[in-house]
């Protein structure tokens, strides 16, 4: 912990109101550049995309599922991988529950990943998640929204990713924003990348809030620390905790991190 002076409370409520002229000053700052969000120009989705969902194929339109507006969550999940990635599970979890709220303001939130669907059906029981996972593994869709690379991208050495030229790496999150109008016309209205993500993680913005803050610096990188919910050591119960070990002894694998987000 850093060495915090300690004050009374008529000079901890000054700072404090100092902070706060800041804060509302980034409020306002954040309101403008949602604005600004909300004004860019669209592009129109011209290919078509056929996914594997829970209820059989379904078209980019389908995804919608009557509402206007879709969130695709880009999760990282390999086709070779035998779990998604523990990063995107941390976003995931963070979603979750949110997707039914969102549905009532005219938003559909759904997750998208190249694994086949029996492994993402698998993959979401296990965690417990209820939202809509669809697998792209037909598609185009994950390559041509820039979160997974080519054969000839990996074998080069460069894709594109958050919009600039950078080391082919595999997986990649993200998250893409699309409008459907009355004639069922698809256009592409937004997509953010790496640490543009982190406002849409709730539990980061609690640890923003405390004294710690996110207390990441001395580790080998930045979410080293997170697990997947079912694997945090001190909340299994024993038996949990000698199955999980006899599994790791038994298989040998290492499950995938992914993608390390970055600004």
């Amino acid at each position: 912990m850093p060495n915090q002076p300690v004050v009374s409370h008529e000079e901890w409520t000054a700072a404090r109101k100092e902070l706060l002229r800041k804060e509302k000053d980034f409020t306002k700052a954040r309101d403008r550049l949602s604005r600004e969000r909300r004004a860019l120009p669209w592009e129109k989705v011209e290919k078509s995309y056929v996914f594997e969902g829970p209820r059989g194929r379904a078209t980019l339109g389908d995804l919608f599922a009557g509402k206007s507006q879709l969130v695709v969550y880009h999760f990282m999940f390999d086709p070779a991988w035998d779990a998604g990635c523990k990063l995107c599970s941390f976003w995931a979890d963070n979603f979750e529950r949110n997707v039914i709220h969102l549905r009532h303001r005219d938003v559909q939130l759904v997750a998208v990943s190249r694994a086949p669907l029996p492994k993402l059906k698998a993959y979401r029981k296990r965690m417990g998640w209820s939202f809509d996972w669809y697998s792209s593994s037909r598609t185009d869709f994950n390559f041509d929204f820039q979160v997974s690379c080519t054969p000839e991208q990996v074998a080069k050495g460069k894709t594109l990713y958050n919009y600039e030229e950078t080391e082919a790496g595999g997986e990649s999150p993200g998250v893409s924003v699309f409008f459907k109008d009355a004639g069922g016309t698809i256009f592409h209205t937004y997509s953010c990348y790496a640490r543009g993500l982190d406002i849409l993680n709730t539990a980061y913005n609690y640890l923003d809030l405390v004294p710690k803050g996110r207390d990441e610096q001395q580790l080998p990188w930045p979410m080293a620390w997170v697990r997947r919910r079912d694997s945090y050591e001190d909340e299994l119960p024993a038996k949990g905790k000698r199955r999980k070990a006899a599994g790791r002894r038994s298989t040998g694998r290492r499950a995938p991190s992914g993608r390390r987000r970055r600004a």
